[in-house]
């Protein structure tokens, strides 16, 4: 089921080449949704553009494609307005047979991608001995929900989790535990993950005020480097316990994510170096080895290199994540590779996938894009910290959420002389808690920063989980009212469109391969959000105007055309959902 908008694409092209010539073939024909409904589903704004390059009137350019273009098996006769916008109303008949076709389909009318690409999604990626905190937030919700949009679309999705689990901070807490708590370095989870990370903090400390210290940590790091037995069952303790914490995360977010250290290209970071050398890229600067870029200055003005061996012989992240790239495409043989991290990395993966670039490790085919995303804010729009001006632990943030929507729903219940079951409360809760903080990043732009707020995520209306949820629940309801059974509607149940709340709601339902797809190329999940917030409105709309449009009501054919509506939105809304990783509760 092709969308409205390749299909309008497609036969736009064709006229342009009928009107202009070959030369004009693939012109953006600039096809968007009309911002007003009056004139129109959909506009194409490409007559003055054109007009330009061949010295016309854009009316004039715009009637010639009109002339030449067919689209009457889905369009009123198109309309020329203004300078010589090109203007499209879609036929009631065509909405109609596109929605008979979503609701017979399990994929609701989106396609899968023509050619599937092995995609690599780098996510989340915290650090070993440390706590996942608010700042690991977006990284794990936006890779996750990007992931599964690649995924629906049918892409072979590499989900990786590139924790920091190497390099001097290990070097540098083992030194500090073998003389604070050696017993942590010998067994199993002698110490709470809370207490290393304390202990972290001293032995960072301590590594920046004594001498002698750091340099025992840095000969620490050459025996993990080198394999020490003693020196590498501490870290793999370390790495273990953290990695356990991780996953406690990981599962109640439900996300999927397979880890791959900075440690796993260890062995392939000496060829980065060497290979560099080959290709003359390479220049010595104060010891170490580095790469000069166009482009790349220091606050002085300076030339700022990409270092890839340090003056001691060690290396440093922009080797491993040039290990990685090519790692990722020669052996994962992916096509396309997306980084998930904060916009303060933005210069550093500029350097790196340049690097790449000029060492001709990165081929003609292979995309790889760098997802910046910006900070997560306090209410007073500084960053979100604890009144110890530590990092708010994610963990305790999930349960604030989850605790939050809790006691609204009780006293809520209380207020309208309801009960029900602890178990029904919690599952709520547990639910909606966590869907709330997840919309509410996913629902922002990610480039922008944002302010965090329960009292926001949490409300009934307006763009959150919980507005979404409730949409989906009301369908349910009416099943369970009208003892109605969705799945058996009838194959070949009668479609009909008669008010104008209908209309619009039908519209908005057959965006959806559009906007999903505009997702997978953009990586900009908050389209998605817009689009289920619009149309969680739309059918509010159409539910509450029981007087012109009653549904369990209705006289039949009409009745069951509008169950068919019930139930296409409840479906939109349950898979749009599910690919921001949100699940829904049958009842709210």
């Amino acid at each position: 089921m092709n969308s409205t908008i390749e299909y309008l694409t497609t036969q736009l092209d064709r006229a342009i080449i009928a009107a202009l010539g070959d030369d004009y073939a693939g012109t953006d024909p600039l096809l968007g949704l009309s911002s007003n409904p009056k004139f129109g589903d959909y506009q194409a704004n490409m007559a003055m553009g054109l007009a330009k390059k061949l010295g016309q009137q854009p009316r004039s350019i715009a009637q010639l494609i009109v002339d030449n273009l067919d689209v009457a098996e889905v369009c009123e006769a198109p309309q020329i307005a203004g300078p010589g916008f090109i203007n499209f109303t879609v036929k009631t008949s065509y909405l109609t047979t596109q929605l008979q076709a979503m609701h017979l389909d399990s994929r609701l009318g989106v396609a899968v991608a023509d050619k599937p690409q092995r995609v690599v999604v780098d996510f989340s990626s915290p650090n070993i001995a440390k706590e996942m905190h608010v700042g690991h937030l977006r990284s794990t919700i936006l890779g996750d929900c990007i992931a599964r949009v690649l995924e629906f679309r049918g892409h072979d999705v590499l989900r990786l989790n590139h924790v920091g689990d190497w390099g001097t901070q290990f070097g540098m807490l083992i030194l500090y535990l073998r003389e604070a708590y050696p017993e942590a370095l010998t067994t199993a989870d002698a110490l709470d993950l809370g207490d290393i990370v304390v202990l972290y903090q001293k032995a960072k400390k301590r590594f920046d005020e004594d001498a002698q210290f750091q340099e025992a940590a840095r000969k620490e790091v050459v025996k993990l480097q080198a394999k020490d037995p003693d020196t590498i069952k501490a870290w793999n303790l370390l790495c273990a316990q953290s990695r356990r914490e991780f996953q406690v995360i990981y599962d109640r977010l439900n996300i999927n994510i397979a880890e791959r250290g900075e440690s796993f290209y260890n062995p392939y970071l000496a060829a980065i170096v060497d290979d560099l050398r080959k290709t003359g890229l390479l220049v010595e600067s104060d010891g170490a080895q580095c790469v000069f870029l166009d482009g790349f200055t220091n606050r002085e003005g300076n030339p700022l290199p990409l270092i890839v061996q340090k003056t001691d012989g060690g290396y440093n992240y922009a080797t491993t994540d040039l290990a990685a790239v090519r790692y990722r495409i020669e052996i994962d043989r992916a096509d396309r590779i997306i980084y998930i991290t904060d916009a303060g990395q933005a210069d550093h993966f500029a350097q790196v996938f340049q690097v790449a670039r000029l060492a001709k490790w990165i081929p003609p085919h292979v995309e790889i894009t760098h997802v910046p995303f910006g900070l997560v804010l306090g209410e007073g729009g500084k960053k979100i910290k604890t009144r110890d001006g530590e990092s708010i632990k994610l963990k305790e943030l999930l349960d604030e959420s989850i605790g939050r929507f809790r006691n609204n729903l009780e006293s809520r219940l209380t207020a309208d002389s309801k009960t029900e079951t602890p178990e029904f409360i919690a599952n709520s809760a547990e639910i909606v808690g966590l869907s709330a903080v997840k919309y509410a990043d996913l629902s922002q732009n990610r480039l922008s920063n944002y302010i965090f707020s329960f009292d926001k995520m949490l409300a009934e209306i307006g763009n959150t989980a919980p507005y979404m949820m409730y949409a989906y629940a009301r369908p349910q309801g009416i099943s369970r009212k009208g003892n109605i059974d969705f799945d058996n509607l009838g194959d070949n149940a009668q479609i009909i469109l008669k008010g104008e709340l209908e209309l619009t709601l039908a519209k908005h339902l057959l965006q959806l391969g559009s906007i999903i797809t505009e997702v997978e190329q953009d990586l900009l999940p908050n389209r998605l959000c817009q689009y289920l917030f619009e149309l969680s409105q739309k059918f509010n709309q159409l539910y509450a105007d029981d007087l012109n449009y009653p549904i369990l009501k209705a006289e039949e054919p009409l009745r069951t055309s509008r169950l068919i509506l019930c139930n296409l939105t409840a479906k939109t809304l349950k898979l749009g959902l599910s690919l921001l990783g949100i699940s829904v509760l049958e009842r709210m």
